[in-house]
């Protein structure tokens, strides 16, 4: 004698299996957004994506001793301008560029607080591309093939769904129109 769970469960998976979800939808429900990811602070604990999810996120992979390393000038501007709008920034040292971030927390602390007088979050140095690339830097280069880092100061600019809604190459400043529109619309978008 076969029991009313055992039953229902039999029918449901004899409907599913009859009636399979659109590969869309099934996609849409198992995407993966950048709220899912965290990185370790450059100095103590970790920061998660999660913890800013509603909130728009500019991602930079940063490096101390490059020629655009003047941009976390034009960063801490858009932190002190939109951060208490909402918009998190969130730097990620790396030396996958020209080995121009060889030093560990302490050098990076000195570039990002003492000669930048950075105060948005710092990761812990991390690898943005290739196999051994931080997970987040993984998803993004999945999502946005064409989009990946090339060089230091690659931006991802995440709106508020969690997803990369713009991406802006390294040799964009942080001041360029197209950021600080860019980041004014998905703050507007509330």
């Amino acid at each position: 004698m076969i029991d009313r769970r055992q039953f229902i469960a039999s029918a449901a998976a004899a409907f599913a299996a009859a009636c399979p979800m659109p590969v869309s939808a099934q996609t849409a429900m198992s995407r993966l957004t950048a709220y899912g990811f965290s990185f370790a602070a450059l100095k103590s604990g970790d920061i998660r994506l999660s913890d800013f999810a509603g909130k728009p996120i500019l991602i930079v992979n940063t490096a101390s001793q490059c020629g655009f390393t003047p941009q976390y000038t034009g960063l801490q501007k858009l932190w002190t301008q939109f951060g208490k709008r909402g918009l998190m920034i969130v730097g990620v040292p790396s030396n996958d560029f020209g080995g121009q971030e060889p030093g560990g927390t302490a050098e990076i602390a000195q570039t990002t607080e003492s000669d930048y007088h950075v105060t948005f979050p710092i990761t812990a140095k991390a690898t943005v591309k290739g196999p051994d690339a931080h997970p987040f830097y993984k998803w993004a280069a999945s999502a946005r093939p064409a989009d990946v880092p090339r060089w230091n100061f690659h931006k991802y600019l995440i709106g508020r769904d969690g997803y990369i809604a713009e991406v802006f190459g390294h040799s964009v400043d942080p001041a360029d129109t197209r950021v600080v529109t860019a980041i004014a619309r998905l703050l507007s978008d509330a």
